[in-house]
């Protein structure tokens, strides 16, 4: 869901699957990460391999810092 309630279905979200327009769901929100791909400390097969499904179990596996979790809100899709 889009940070002003707008709902993206998997199928919506999966369709931006590419390293040109990248999208993946943490905690029921939509990310564009296409802008983070390169800047990725895990690389940009991480992220393209987490499209069009939901990604928390394996963002949460991770154990991403607080630094990181403060930047999402600079890729949330609205």
């Amino acid at each position: 869901m889009g940070s002003d309630g707008k709902a993206f279905t998997l199928a919506e979200v999966s369709a931006h699957n590419s390293r040109k327009d990248c999208w993946l769901v943490i905690e029921g929100r939509v990310y564009d990460v296409t802008k983070f791909l390169d800047d990725h400390p895990g690389g940009d097969e991480v992220l393209l391999s987490a499209t069009g499904k939901d990604a928390t179990d394996d963002f949460e596996d991770v154990g991403h810092s607080s630094a990181a979790r403060a930047m999402m809100d600079e890729y949330l899709r609205r």
